[in-house]
């Protein structure tokens, strides 16, 4: 009978393809700071509806949220380098298109689609907190930025966190089409394997044992910050926002 399944093989490719966790993990984290930060901004300033910047964020989010990710990681890959050249011709710069990591294009793909993504959840979570808990704050006299920080970003962040962390987690998994950009990680290490061996079906395998792992993990993370963030923000808050009597 031909060996049609290797049930060893499954387990023995998945140190292989751990080796290239770090670059996964450096993709997911860094891309999801800087989605969180540009979302923010974005959120910022369609809530309140800045002239011009307003209706660019909306389109921006739009294209984003109705184009495919892997579009997005081609027009990454394609569009850069055609940016750097017409800033080289008009601005006489001396940029080196073919010295441009690849790691470059695909954490502009991944930042931008989390961005665009993101934005709407925190703008959301902005919106949530109490009204009440601003005028207090402005009638103290605190500044717009003052505001956001002490008041309106940290209540916020815990209304978002849950969605935030499921879209970490979107991330996490997105990451497997990196390799697109010529960037080897988890997924393309996987894919290189699979053509030396032919066992396509054994190496896929160990990659869904990897990824499903990692979710885990982190389903247990978000969790367990959820919980903490919600016994600290209880104990902190006053007792006449909890709805009881001084």
């Amino acid at each position: 009978m031909p060996n049609i399944l290797d049930f060893g093989l499954i387990f023995t490719q998945i140190p292989t393809l751990l080796a290239y966790l770090p670059v996964t993990l450096f993709i997911t984290f860094f891309s999801m700071l800087l989605g969180v930060m540009f979302g923010l901004v974005i959120a910022i300033v369609k809530m309140n509806k800045i002239p011009v910047l307003s209706p660019l964020a909306s389109v921006f989010v739009s294209f984003i949220r109705g184009t495919p990710l892997l579009v997005q990681l081609y027009l990454s890959f394609y569009g850069i380098p055609i940016v750097l050249r017409y800033i080289n011709y008009f601005y006489h710069t001396d940029f080196n298109i073919n010295s441009v990591p690849p790691m470059l294009f695909v954490l502009v793909a991944f930042s931008f689609n989390e961005a665009a993504y993101n934005s709407e959840t925190i703008r959301a979570a902005l919106q949530s907190v109490s009204k009440g808990q601003i005028e207090a704050a402005q009638s103290l006299g605190m500044s717009y930025s003052q505001l956001l920080r002490r008041i309106v970003i940290p209540e916020a962040f815990i209304v978002a966190l849950p969605n935030l962390g499921n879209a970490f987690i979107g991330l996490l998994k997105g990451t497997s089409l990196a390799f697109v950009c010529s960037v080897t990680e988890m997924t393309g290490r996987g894919k290189t394997l699979a053509g030396h061996s032919y066992r396509y079906f054994e190496v896929y395998i160990s990659l869904a044992l990897i990824y499903w792992a990692l979710t885990i993990i982190i389903e247990l993370i978000i969790k367990y910050m959820e919980n903490r963030l919600t016994i600290s923000d209880s104990v902190n808050t006053p007792s006449y926002r909890r709805g009881k009597l001084l």
